[in-house]
């Protein structure tokens, strides 16, 4: 994986935190934060009815279904494909 150097500015109590954290940490941290924010920004545009829920799932870079799950686990009713159905039933 090619690497690249990001510097940013952070509160004290944050970069205490960090402090002690490993390189790989920080990478899972970050990996799983951007992840987080591009399916909740995905979610907000298609309550909205900004776009549909494929497009949602491609913008947040998953699948209908586990953009189904992710919605669902926010209070949201997504809706279910017959593929989401069948796996939830096995």
């Amino acid at each position: 994986m090619t690497t690249g150097t990001v510097t940013v500015n952070l509160p004290t109590v944050l970069v205490r935190e960090l402090d002690s954290v490993t390189q790989d940490f920080l990478t899972d941290l970050l990996k799983r934060g951007l992840r987080d924010l591009r399916v909740e920004r995905a979610l907000e545009r298609y309550a909205a009815g900004g776009v549909s829920f494929g497009a949602a799932a491609q913008q947040a870079g998953v699948t209908q279904t586990e953009l189904s799950r992710l919605a669902y686990a926010r209070g949201m009713e997504p809706p279910f494909s017959a593929e989401t159905l069948a796996e939830e039933l096995n």
